[in-house]
């Protein structure tokens, strides 16, 4: 559909950049895979079905995708991070980017070990300057949920300095088939970061797969603002 904006998934060929294109893609969105591998990233582009209007998706490297899109979403490992915020910094420039990196340091992936700066999004708004509107976001959803179709029993913290933005990305999170909660400020998605390894650590002690977050007493993704 025209009204939708471009969405550019930087590291689209995982399993959350996965997951995310096809919700968004299945939900009428244009959508634009990154990959270091320009050739991955079109292969992957190939197996997601768009619906709803959508256009074909496409596949490009880091720096195209970011290009193309008109909101860009960072989903790469916290390993490469950095570089890639480098490598995509000028194509952004005026953009809502979307942080979805949670700094895991293998192989404690299940302990809380947060970078000196605060958060991978801090980190990411720092690098990438004030003229870029960064929104952190989910971090707590199992890319296998969305990779199975359905609904998905998760909440999804949203935070970021922009209110205007962070409006932006609670509507796609409820496009994906999730709820999008406003969390404040983007200094808050320490919690969600942490809560990441809290949760991979209560899927493995709990044997359950893709342990979510629910916040209780709020009706709709408007509550709370």
């Amino acid at each position: 559909m025209q009204d939708r904006p471009t969405l550019a998934i930087i590291g689209g060929t995982g399993a959350l950049g996965t997951g995310l294109a096809m919700r968004w893609a299945a939900a009428g969105y244009p959508v634009v895979l990154g990959s270091r591998s320009r050739e991955k990233a079109q292969a992957a582009a190939r197996e997601i079905e768009p619906g709803n209007g959508a256009p074909p998706v496409r596949g490009d490297s880091n720096e195209g995708a970011a290009r193309a899109g008109e909101i860009v979403v960072i989903a790469v490992p916290f390993s490469s991070h950095g570089s890639t915020l480098d490598e995509i910094k000028a194509a952004v420039a005026g953009k809502i980017v979307i942080d979805a990196v949670v700094p895991l340091v293998p192989p404690r992936v299940s302990l809380v070990q947060l970078p000196a700066q605060g958060s991978a999004a801090q980190m990411a708004q720092a690098q990438l300057g004030d003229g870029v509107r960064v929104v952190s976001a989910f971090h707590n959803v199992g890319a296998a949920k969305l990779r199975a179709g359905g609904a998905v029993d998760c909440d999804v913290l949203v935070f970021g300095n922009d209110r205007a933005a962070r409006d932006t990305v609670i509507a796609l999170a409820d496009a994906v088939g999730t709820r999008g909660i406003d969390g404040g400020a983007l200094a808050n998605s320490v919690a969600a970061e942490a809560l990441t390894s809290i949760l991979i650590g209560i899927n493995r002690r709990y044997r359950v797969d893709c342990a979510g977050i629910r916040i209780t007493g709020t009706f709709g993704s408007a509550a709370g603002k």
